[in-house]
């Protein structure tokens, strides 16, 4: 039997709590330092799946500005960050555009959607 501890810093709320997480033989066995609940699951989750959401600029065309901010609806594969921000290189928009509009579906066959993260005008 293998037991390794290692320390975080949760990323869940302002607090920050240094959490100690024990591993044992690969699967995440007891959490300590966390103030809230949501540290618990941030540990089990970074350790086993870690995920984070995306925030970048895309080009488009017709707009106020040449880059228009962008969000992953929900958390992507850590591990894929760097791909999907390759991936909306590529990616241009025809303004108007309004937050919350999804502007690259499923990218990467990943099953998140990006979205606007604010409104651009068209300019006439």
């Amino acid at each position: 039997m293998s037991v390794e501890t290692k320390q975080l810093n949760c990323i869940s709320c302002p607090m920050g709590c240094l959490l100690t997480v024990e591993v044992t033989d690969g699967k995440v066995t007891r959490v300590t330092g966390n103030t809230c609940p949501r540290g618990e699951v941030y540990a089990r989750q970074e350790l086993t799946d870690p995920q984070r959401m995306l925030t970048s600029t895309i080009r488009i065309e017709g707009g106020s500005l040449p880059l228009l901010p962008v969000v992953s609806k929900t958390t992507l594969p850590k591990g894929r960050i760097l791909d999907c921000a390759v991936a909306l290189r590529g990616v241009t928009v025809m303004a108007p555009v309004k937050a919350g509009d999804v502007v690259a579906a499923n990218l990467l066959g990943l099953g998140v959607d990006i979205l606007a993260s604010r409104d651009m005008d068209k300019i006439l």
